[in-house]
């Protein structure tokens, strides 16, 4: 199973970037997908989050309206388009892959990609 995100990196305050997360290893089209991202220091956080088929996302409050998931499932792909990026935006963003069978749960992560929003 690998999960490998792709798409960080510098930008200014207002900018924007695109996340891309390339899975492979598993029915990606039966995982619900997610990102999350992390501040040294800080707890992991969910960003947003869509379901298998990709009809229903969810985002944190603070993400709404600037934040896009969504996926590709003939391509193994899922995506976080993030506009009016904030210096708060900048962490370590992570692509996560679960599945919830019965009372299981399981999970998949990727290694993250940096996003850094600074002038």
């Amino acid at each position: 199973v690998r999960l490998v995100e792709s798409g960080g990196g510098l930008v200014q305050p207002g900018g924007s970037l695109r996340l891309s997360c390339a899975a492979s290893g598993f029915t990606f089209s039966r995982w619900d997908m997610r990102w999350y991202r992390q501040v040294p220091g800080k707890e992991r956080e969910l960003v947003a989050g869509i379901d298998s088929a990709g009809g229903s996302t969810n985002y944190a409050d603070s993400m709404k309206g600037r934040f896009t998931i969504s996926r590709d499932n003939a391509k193994n792909m899922v995506y976080l388009q993030m506009n009016s990026l904030k210096p708060d935006d900048t962490a370590v963003y992570y692509c996560n892959a679960a599945y919830t069978r019965g009372q299981n749960e399981y999970s998949y992560w990727g290694h993250g990609t940096q996003v850094t929003v600074s002038s």
